[in-house]
């Protein structure tokens, strides 16, 4: 399957729609390209509590999967942290205190990566 721009576009209209409707909190996006080949968009959101987290990388995974995309997990076992690898869409789903200990979003402001057009904040 070749990826467009498109379909990173919609992966990430998917993912976005998903947090909103399940009520991530402080939902962040960020826009990789021309930053760096390891994907298009980075998406930075919190979960209330474990089952909170996990719920959500659950329901990314199915509508992703019942719009014919393929995406994998990290994490779900404990729920502090779930990544998931949608194509050219990485998603970071974090308890409150474990966002804020690795502080992802700073680390990647530090090379220059802007929030995308759509985030939250």
């Amino acid at each position: 399957m070749v990826k467009t721009k498109q379909e990173d576009e919609k992966i990430l209209e998917i993912v976005q729609q998903t947090l909103e409707d399940n009520k991530a909190d402080d939902v962040v996006v960020m826009d990789l390209r021309d930053k760096t080949s390891l994907a298009s968009f980075m998406v930075v959101a919190s979960g209330t509590s474990q089952r909170h987290v996990a719920s959500l990388a659950d329901k990314i995974q199915q509508n992703l999967k019942n719009q014919g995309y393929f995406s994998s997990t990290e994490g779900e076992e404990k729920a502090d942290w779930v990544l998931i690898d949608a194509f050219d869409v990485i998603i970071h789903i974090f308890k409150p205190e474990v966002r804020e200990f690795y502080s992802i979003e700073k680390m990647w402001q530090s090379v220059g990566v802007k929030r995308a057009k759509g985030d939250s904040n």
